[in-house]
């Protein structure tokens, strides 16, 4: 397998109207455009699921791949969790939260 992901809803109530999604791509995948045909798939399932947003709550923020990709794909940053993901080699990093509409 080279790469997954889920959709879900991000929040039960009345958050229920935004997605949520989590990628894996394994390294055999890395820089083929699996991670963008994945995040596309997944934007339009989520239109097709009735959601009106999508929401990352956990991007590590030296994950420059990912954030440069998801940027790509029209999401903002809109929060930034100090010291959130314990990196095996740098310590302790940020992890971003990132949206954008549907």
């Amino acid at each position: 397998m080279l790469g997954t992901y889920y959709l879900r809803t991000n929040q039960a109530g009345g958050g229920s109207h935004v997605a949520n999604c989590g990628f894996m791509t394994g390294e055999a995948a890395a820089g083929r455009g699996l991670g963008r045909a994945m995040g596309e798939h997944a934007l339009d399932r989520a239109r097709a699921h009735g959601f009106s947003a999508m929401q990352f709550n956990f991007v590590v923020s030296t994950n420059s791949r990912a954030i440069r990709l998801w940027q790509s794909l029209g999401f903002d940053v809109v929060g930034r969790l100090p010291s959130a993901f314990r990196h095996p080699g740098l310590g302790a990093v940020d992890a971003l939260v990132m949206f954008r509409a549907l």
